[in-house]
């Protein structure tokens, strides 16, 4: 009976340790952090999950038939998963092969043709240097260098990198000497690319002036046909061009002012077969030059070039402009200054210039010069004063830009200065004088107190009588110049009468103007 106990037991025990076997087996195969992991080894380690999967089967070989088709549906799917991740890596990989195969491809292409291009640049600077490797004579040697210049012509013309590899290479020099040559062709193929090369360039800029263009340029041009009194057009404009793009530079614009290129400049813009685009140029090259102030005198020589500039004032806009630009410059020094003033009509046609409503830039400029030649000669003030300007003046101050207004200001200022101190001078030598400019209250020939007090004001009738005439006739010049405004802008008489006027001037002085 006992024996008959003890067995049972063992059964039972090993039914209940079989079944937490099959229980443990279950939970270790279908718990979801077991199945997870199973996933993340497979993905992170590849086929070697398989390996740590048959390691767990073999720690529990005996299991029931469900645990075991349960198990295996888990191997086959994870293996599955492991293989879609692996072609999908293997996709990326490839693609990212292809990627770089094509990126080295291109860099090899890139440089390439990085190693072509200079040597192509080698060999045009070589036929520049010594006209190539076959023999030949002179002339031959000309046309290959003249080739080879319009070559390097095409490669600088929007090549910055090949301006500075050129220059590095040694091109410079050869093209300079191709000036000493008497072919026409050689002159305007290394005008024009020495003109490429200093594009936008300082360091090419300041080389070209070194290595002696400025004196062989100005050599063509005093070499001219002596039939035709003129060079060929076309190399004039390839040398008025390049002094237009040295002169930018502020290295050279003492070297290029003392050479006596100034004199080209100015006969290109006085003579009339000159092209419209050279004269252009060389108004803008002597704008360049004027800005280094001893080079004023360089150009104040040809007395003929400010009149003719003058007289071309209102023609075109653009040109209108550039002339006040460079007499903007030359009014900044005192011979500059006297060379103007002594130009017969001088302020009558600048004057004209402050009415050009439609161009504010050349109202500036024309003021800018007024301003500093009111500011330092008296006879400049009376000759503008005789050109009718206080009402242009008055007028800038009402509808002229901000820095056009503050100008015209100025040079009122300066007349109210001069009518002030005449007054003074006049009231105190010759009160009779005085009267008969500006009529001073207590004088003989004076208006009666009612007169001036409607004229002055309540306030004003206790200052002086020199303040008095001064107010006075400042008002007196507002209302005569609001009636020339009100002409100029084609208003019915009726519509502003006189009396209207009168009102507007009698709280008016000199201090209300716009600054």
């Amino acid at each position: 009976m006992v024996a008959e106990c003890q067995q049972r037991n063992d059964v039972r025990s090993l039914i209940l340790d079989r079944r937490h076997v099959t229980s443990k087996l279950w939970t270790r195969a279908f718990s979801g952090a077991t199945f997870r992991r199973i996933i993340f080894d497979a993905v992170s380690c590849g086929a070697s999950s398989r390996y740590r999967h048959h390691e767990e089967e073999e720690d529990y070989p005996t299991s029931t038939s469900t645990s075991s088709s349960a198990v295996s549906a888990a191997g086959t799917s994870t293996k599955t998963s492991v293989r879609a991740i692996l072609n999908d890596d293997e996709n990326k990989a490839d693609k990212l092969l292809d990627l770089l195969n094509i990126a080295e491809a291109e860099s090899e292409a890139e440089t390439k043709k990085k190693v072509q291009s200079l040597e192509e640049l080698k060999r045009v600077v070589k036929i520049l240097q010594c006209g190539g490797d076959d023999d030949g004579g002179e002339e031959l040697l000309i046309k290959r260098k003249t080739k080879a210049a319009s070559e390097l012509r095409l490669l600088t013309r929007e090549d910055s990198k090949a301006r500075t590899t050129l220059a590095m290479l040694g091109a410079i020099p050869p093209l300079v000497g191709m000036l000493d040559s008497q072919n026409e062709n050689a002159h305007i193929a290394s005008l024009y690319a020495l003109l490429n090369l200093g594009i936008a360039n300082v360091v090419n800029k300041a080389a070209i002036v070194e290595a002696g263009a400025i004196h062989k340029m100005l050599k063509i041009i005093e070499s001219h046909d002596p039939i035709s009194q003129n060079p060929n057009q076309s190399v004039s404009e390839a040398i008025v061009a390049n002094f237009l793009g040295l002169s930018a530079l502020d290295a050279n614009k003492p070297i290029i002012g003392s050479s006596g290129a100034i004199h080209l400049l100015a006969n290109t813009l006085i003579d009339s077969n000159c092209s419209r685009q050279s004269k252009q140029d060389a108004l803008r090259a002597l704008y360049n030059l004027s800005i280094f102030p001893p080079n004023v005198s360089f150009i104040l020589e040809r007395t003929e070039l400010i009149p003719s500039l003058l007289s071309v004032l209102g023609d075109d806009m653009e040109s209108s402009e550039r002339i006040l630009s460079l007499l903007s410059n030359i009014v900044s020094t005192p011979e500059g200054r006297k060379s103007i003033s002594f130009v017969p009509d001088v302020f009558p046609i600048l004057v004209d210039v402050l009415n050009w409503m439609d161009s504010p830039s050349c109202q500036e400029k024309a003021s800018y010069i007024l301003m500093v030649m009111a500011h330092k000669a008296y006879g400049d003030r009376q000759a503008m004063m005789e050109a009718g300007i206080v009402s242009s003046l008055l007028e800038l101050t009402l509808i002229g830009t901000p820095l056009a207004q503050k100008r015209a200001s100025r040079i009122l200022d300066c007349f109210s200065v001069d009518k002030g101190k005449e007054i003074s001078e006049n009231f105190s030598g010759n009160s009779r004088n005085v009267v008969g400019s500006a009529p001073i209250y207590g004088s003989s020939s004076s208006t009666n107190p009612s007169e001036m007090k409607e004229w002055m004001g309540d306030d004003d009738m206790n200052i002086s009588d020199e303040n008095k005439a001064v107010k006075r006739l400042v008002q007196q010049s507002l209302h005569d110049n609001m009636e020339r405004i009100v002409k100029r802008a084609n208003l019915p008489q009726d519509f502003v009468p006189s009396e209207h006027f009168k009102s507007l001037t009698t709280l008016s002085t000199s201090k209300s103007l716009p600054f």
